[in-house]
């Protein structure tokens, strides 16, 4: 329970930031590629490096030995679509439609990468990691739990630190110099660590969609765009979603556990198609 709260809330915190930063409502790690990437990462870690042990039980098909060398190399893989995305937003100046593409493109290489990486793989690796993709928030133990915690309540001390900041980049990049914002700065940190929150749920969880998304647009709705009441209702709104869709996973079909991934996608799915059409009738 305490794992699903801290793994959510910092989901949606990361999707609320990169909503900001890049100036489009449909960016989370999730419809970018960050997470992905950082499951590709992930599995080169506990299957290339050596940092975890593949188990022949269904409860235990992944034990991570050192959680810090697979967070490292979830993290390097979730910059690199960072990067690409960073990239296409400041120096191409493409769409929010045109980068959620971008972020499916990511998305499927990272995923080809991994079904590369499970071709060369045992039969028991590649159970584990299809396994571990899928999302499950009953594998974190305590330590798993405490690195989350922590790298969740920086990141979000940070962001809360430049709420002012984004509410300036709400108005337009040329406002926020104005103001005196270090646009690049801001971006540049603030991507980063939206990137290492996902990429330290997704190498303990498994890749688990759309509360990112789903958060932030919430309580947009209801409290506005105002980032010191945003930031923290999205990190309290998907911590609820992603205990509420863990609990629904766990009981919808008991004693069978449904992959809470699988859930949290089929929840998400609507609203991002909801907002595809909204953007289109806009124009």
């Amino acid at each position: 329970m305490l794992a699903a709260v801290v793994a959510g809330a910092g989901l949606s915190v990361a999707g609320c930031v990169m909503q900001n930063i890049l100036r489009n409502p449909l960016a989370s790690p999730f419809t970018l590629g960050v997470s992905q990437g950082a499951a590709f990462g992930a599995a080169v870690g506990i299957v290339a490096m050596g940092a975890g042990s593949t188990q022949s039980t269904a409860t235990d098909a992944v034990l991570i030995n050192n959680p810090y060398l697979v967070t490292l190399s979830s993290f390097w893989a979730a910059m690199a679509a960072t990067l690409v995305i960073l990239l296409l937003s400041r120096y191409k100046g493409v769409s929010p439609e045109a980068m959620v593409l971008a972020g499916g493109a990511l998305g499927s290489f990272f995923s080809a990468c991994t079904i590369i990486l499970q071709y060369f793989a045992s039969d028991v690796q590649v159970a584990s990691i299809v396994f571990w993709t899928f999302g499950d928030i009953g594998r974190a133990s305590w330590r798993d739990f405490i690195i989350m915690a922590v790298v969740t309540a920086a990141a979000q001390f940070y962001f809360m630190l430049n709420r002012w900041n984004y509410n300036a980049l709400d108005s337009g990049e040329e406002t926020a110099w104005g103001l005196g914002v270090n646009v690049e700065k801001i971006r540049l940190c603030s991507m980063s660590l939206a990137s290492l929150v996902s990429a330290v749920a997704v190498s303990f969880l498994g890749i688990i969609g759309f509360i990112g998304l789903i958060g932030p647009h919430m309580m947009r709705r209801l409290l506005g765009g105002d980032h010191r009441f945003l930031i923290p209702a999205s990190s309290v709104v998907g911590g609820l979603l992603l205990l509420a869709s863990d609990t629904l996973a766990r009981t919808v079909i008991a004693p069978v556990v449904l992959p809470v991934g699988a859930i949290t996608s089929f929840l998400g799915a609507p609203l991002f198609l909801y907002l595809l059409f909204r953007g289109n009738n806009r124009k």
